[in-house]
């Protein structure tokens, strides 16, 4: 994401942030590699923001980002969250990853949180 965006419209987590109390991550792993990884952070009560989505290139479109999704809303469900959330990219590259949201329910709505229009972002969510 931050090869292709610039700097102001780049929202990903840092690294030692996914470590935090109020974060659920989950990873697809094959044979010992991490092939999909997605985490869920709480953004107020109820409601979680999807984070960090990412996939290894050389498996996108093989299912591994959907299971992770799926076990992402699955587990946003069971901790009784009523809503995740999510921004993404609004450029050419990131179109699959809309279509992948947009195959689990997640519809376009305004920015949420501390967002604020982007025309380099789409802001995504799905009720659960």
């Amino acid at each position: 994401m931050r090869a292709i965006s610039p700097a102001e419209s780049c929202h990903v987590m840092e690294p030692d942030s996914l470590l935090e109390a109020d974060v659920v991550l989950m990873g697809a792993r094959q044979e010992g590699y991490l092939l999909a990884i997605g985490g869920l952070k709480v953004i107020a009560p109820g409601h979680a923001e999807l984070k960090s989505m990412h996939m290894l290139e050389a498996v996108r479109g093989q299912g591994a980002g959907r299971k992770v999704l799926q076990a992402l809303i699955k587990q946003a469900g069971t901790m009784g969250w009523q809503a995740v959330s999510l921004e993404t990219g609004s450029e050419g590259p990131f179109e699959p990853a809309r279509q992948l949201y947009q195959s689990h329910g997640f519809k376009e709505c305004t920015p949420f949180g501390a967002y604020a229009e982007d025309p380099l972002s789409v802001f995504m969510t799905c009720v659960i």
